[in-house]
């Protein structure tokens, strides 16, 4: 597990649970990821993952966040 600490990358709160962001290698809350998967790139982002992964990188770090 990369860097979790029980804190958000993002927002530095407090959490049980946690999910890589989209756009970069942050651990974030699902408040965060709500927040992220609204961004009018978002869907950019996702496809760039998902391009890597069938190219076989799996250690993708993201399109960066804007």
């Amino acid at each position: 597990m990369r860097d979790w600490n029980g804190r958000c990358h993002r927002c530095h709160k407090e959490t049980n649970g946690h999910i890589m962001s989209m756009f970069n290698t942050q651990l974030i809350c699902f408040d965060c990821k709500d927040v992220e998967s609204k961004r009018k790139d978002y869907g950019e982002a996702q496809d760039a993952d998902c391009k890597a992964i069938k190219q076989g990188n799996y250690n993708y770090e993201g399109v960066g966040l804007k």
